[in-house]
């Protein structure tokens, strides 16, 4: 299969379900190097809340979205978007004013959630794993 072949063919969306468990197991084994460290516990438990909360939105657009049509089904989903990244990013702001170690401990860690659950979103939906 050539690699025009692999990006352009139509395939169905796979379940958004082992992704986020993969996230979330990337979260539960950053708990013990936090406690190790002696880091600031309060980082991890600020980038699991979030984690969290981004993924409970997405299960409630999703209801959102098999509940209207087509069109609103699109506008739904980018309103997720847009909302999802702009209350991670002031809650996230907000606690770089108030405390940078915080913030940067729990950016780092959420986005070491999310780049596990990208990677193997990414694996599954080209068809590396069926």
């Amino acid at each position: 299969m050539s690699g025009s072949t692999v990006i352009s063919e139509p395939r169905p969306e796979p379940s958004h379900l082992i992704p986020a468990l993969v996230g979330g197991l990337v979260l539960a084994l950053a708990l013990p190097v936090f406690l190790i460290a002696g880091w600031n516990v309060a980082g991890w438990g600020l980038a699991t809340v979030l984690y969290v909360a981004i993924h409970a939105l997405n299960l409630l657009l999703a209801q959102l979205r098999e509940r209207t049509s087509d069109l609103a089904a699109s506008g739904v989903q980018a309103f997720g978007l847009f909302f999802k990244s702009l209350g991670l990013l002031v809650v996230l702001l907000a606690t770089a004013v108030a405390n940078p170690h915080l913030a940067v401990a729990a950016a780092l860690t959420y986005a070491l959630a999310y780049t596990a659950e990208l990677g193997l979103s990414l694996v599954v939906y080209f068809g590396a794993i069926r």
